[in-house]
């Protein structure tokens, strides 16, 4: 677990993750409303070289094209919709997602229809208001004992 005391941590904790991924990477955030799910892709958007990332919640998917694309989902406004899976099934994700940074807040319960290979990063909020717990969790071959 590691503990962030910040929004600018969290951000810098995004920038030292970018370091690490590869183009084809999926990585899945959950977290309460608030937690820093945004700022976290914000600093990994950042260190790809985005200077904009906004959260994607009433679009629902961002593509960032850059030397390495950056796709950004906010599945939130899908979680209990009857039209789910059709709506998800309508991003059309796997469309250059191997040659993409793929970050999907809130899905979990979609990241295996995508890839059996994951990053699930959970964020919790900390003792006080300001810091948030954060424990990675590696899905298959990929994040096999991934640690930062």
């Amino acid at each position: 677990m590691v503990v962030i005391s910040s929004l600018a941590e969290m951000r810098e904790f995004g920038e030292k993750l970018a370091q690490r991924l590869l183009p084809g990477d999926l990585i899945v955030l959950q977290g309460p409303l608030g937690a820093g799910k945004t700022a976290l892709t914000q600093g990994i958007g950042g260190a790809l070289g985005f200077k904009e990332i906004t959260s994607p919640t009433f679009v629902i998917s961002r593509v960032h094209k850059g030397e390495v694309d950056l796709i950004h989902v906010d599945a939130y406004r899908l979680l209990g919709s009857e039209k789910s899976n059709f709506e998800f099934d309508d991003l059309d994700l796997d469309s250059g997602r191997e040659i993409a940074i793929t970050i999907i807040e809130w899905g979990a319960d979609i990241a295996l229809r995508l890839a059996e290979d994951f990053l699930l990063i959970s964020i919790a909020y900390g003792e006080d208001e300001n810091s948030r717990e954060i424990t990675l969790s590696g899905h298959g071959t990929r994040w096999q004992g991934f640690s930062l």
